[in-house]
């Protein structure tokens, strides 16, 4: 098995292996347009040159400001071919959050994806006052020939060729900030070697092969899109058509026909809530079937977990599998074998149900700090429900906390994967890590006899209820975020009596209720107002809250008119709540309901 030591040995390798295979296709006139690796290792010697003539060398900092495209990768591995360190941020960031990162990271070149970036980071140059090391602004959507636009500074390479380096593996490749739900970002400090042993371990344990397709929409500027999808895929010599944007992800999927999905539960909820949405509306037969298709499906799985098998099963599974479950796998372009989820916990509801419409599921846990696969279920062993067993050269421990129940602690991570530290951050650095070298992954779990580990909650985020009982929200919160007319919610009780929730509803599916229901409404404000919607979405906790603890059910709730977003500041980059932002704002609500 080839392993890695750098990220320019790995795309270069690749780039000669895989020439004439389609790297990344986007979508342009109606149709996606692939590019091959050797079109994609052109550009980056291209740009990789015309960096070094703007003075890029060993340790400088290249920032970009874009979502997934071709350019974003092409610049990546030109700055890691000149010994240089790349440094993402997202177009949703505020512009005052782009520039702190470039003064943090001391930033020399930057890279944007449109005039409109464009504008308003050119005053952030140092030439105008601005970032002290900020010497050059590139659009890459730029028409002209010199410095100020992709193609110019391509152009710029094309006269000046030069040679890639070979980093050593314990150089940083990158930073990567994470968004943290409080205070400044910072910035993790990522060397070759933590990337490649993430590579190194998926080839070991994963089953991805040349011939495979993902759709990306995963933001390369995130860890687990950056390294399982971006750097995996290529070291594969696999294929990634470029998802339009988030709202084009079933349309894409049709046209792009991917073999794997990369996706953060969030993604999979979706799908959960509108294929069983379909078949609700359907209803008759076709919904009689679909359950059934279901239910044999999980009874198939049951019998061969305990090396069983039924005739009749097998029989029932083949002709439901035809009828139902492949079409709905049409949908996402019918060739959709493997979905590996990260980021959160995945429901084990949609997990199961994922799976048994026929796409593999494969749920895995890390995070920024460890490059990010820490653990991951995998062909070598599975458990739905779980994350999986830790990752080869990585190693877990469960570390009692305070807060945590019995049998549980904190998930500590020990391995190749694991950061440097955080950029110019000594005590929180230090913070991170326990007494024999840990990371300290703030997230609460637990394992079993088998190796497997199961997320809890977060160390932080957990309260103690007024009668000493401990909850966990994010689970309560994924759990209930399941209901069609729930979009978002947030649960908190930290001293108080009992839960309470701040939920935003599904206003399309609300209305679409509403409307049947014969409720007349003008606005989002009436509707959230009336006593039948209340009385709606109280029953929705009740019924996706079932198995919670008595103690854990929010016993009442705010019903909120705006989502929770970036925009809004309530949501971070990579879509965890911010519970102080949000309490914030509902704070003084949620305490009148204890009076109520």
């Amino acid at each position: 098995m080839e392993t890695y030591e750098n990220l320019v040995e790995m795309f270069e390798k690749s780039a000669k292996k895989y020439a004439d295979r389609p790297l990344f296709g986007v979508k342009k006139n109606g149709t996606y347009q692939w590019i091959t690796y050797r079109e994609i290792a052109k550009q980056v010697d291209e740009f990789r040159a015309g960096l070094a003539a703007l003075g890029v060398g060993p340790g400088d900092k290249v920032s970009v400001i874009a979502d997934n495209r071709p350019e974003w990768a092409i610049a990546a591995y030109a700055t890691y071919g000149l010994g240089a360190q790349y440094v993402p941020m997202y177009e949703a960031q505020l512009p005052k959050e782009w520039e702190y990162i470039l003064k943090d990271c001391g930033a020399k070149v930057l890279l944007v994806a449109n005039d409109k970036i464009d504008e308003k980071c050119r005053p952030m140059l140092a030439a105008n006052g601005g970032v002290e090391t900020l010497q050059h602004v590139i659009n890459m959507n730029g028409k002209t020939d010199d410095a100020t636009s992709f193609k110019g500074v391509a152009e710029l390479g094309k006269k000046n060729p030069s040679p890639s380096v070979k980093p050593k593996p314990q150089d940083i490749c990158g930073f990567i900030y994470t968004s943290g739900t409080t205070g400044n970002p910072k910035g993790v400090l990522l060397t070759h070697r933590n990337i490649t042993s993430n590579i190194n371990a998926v080839h070991q344990i994963f089953p991805m092969a040349v011939d495979d397709v993902s759709l990306s929409f995963l933001p390369w500027a995130h860890s687990f899109g950056q390294t399982v999808e971006l750097h995996c895929m290529l070291s594969y010599g696999a294929s990634m058509g470029l998802a339009e944007s988030v709202a084009t992800i079933i349309d894409n999927l049709a046209e792009v026909k991917p073999t794997l999905l990369f996706s953060v539960p969030r993604i999979f909820n979706r799908i959960y809530d509108g294929v069983n949405k379909k078949m609700q509306e359907a209803g008759g037969l076709k919904l009689k079937l679909f359950n059934r298709m279901l239910a044999v499906a999980k009874e198939k799985k049951e019998l061969e977990a305990a090396n069983k098998s039924s005739f009749v099963t097998n029989l029932q599974f083949k002709v439901l599998d035809k009828l139902v479950a492949s079409k709905v796998r049409a949908r996402f372009g019918g060739r959709l074998k493997y979905a590996f989820s990260g980021g959160a916990a995945l429901s084990k509801d949609v997990g199961e149900f994922i799976d048994n419409l026929g796409i593999t599921v494969y749920e895995g846990y890390g995070l920024t700090e460890t490059s990010p696969i820490a653990t991951a279920n995998s062909p070598l062993g599975r458990k739905i429900g779980s994350i999986g067993r830790a990752i080869p050269e990585v190693r877990i421990e469960i570390e009692p906390v305070d807060v945590a129940p019995e049998g549980q602690g904190e998930i500590i991570i020990y391995g190749p994967n694991v950061m440097l530290g955080y950029h110019n951050l000594p005590e929180e650095t230090a913070q991170a890590f326990n007494a024999k070298g840990g990371f300290r992954s703030g997230d609460m779990g637990r394992t079993d006899s088998e190796g497997f580990v199961y997320i809890t909650g977060r160390v932080k985020e957990q309260y103690k209820l007024e009668n000493g009982k401990y909850v966990a929200p994010a689970p309560l919160e994924e759990k209930l975020r399941l209901s069609p007319y729930i979009a978002n919610i947030m649960v908190d009780g930290t001293n108080r009596p009992f839960n309470v929730a701040v939920i935003v509803p599904d206003f399309e599916s609300l209305k679409a209720w509403a409307k049947s229901s014969g409720i007349s409404f003008v606005a989002n404000e009436d509707l959230v107002a009336k006593s039948e919607v209340i009385k709606l979405i109280s029953g929705e906790i009740a019924k996706y809250g079932s198995e919670f603890k008595g103690f854990e059910r929010p016993e009442k709730f705010v019903l909120a008119t705006e989502d929770f977003s970036t925009e809004n500041n309530m949501l971070t980059p990579s879509l965890k709540v911010k519970r102080r932002n949000v309490m914030a704002k509902y704070g003084d609500q949620l305490a009148r309901l204890y009076k109520a």
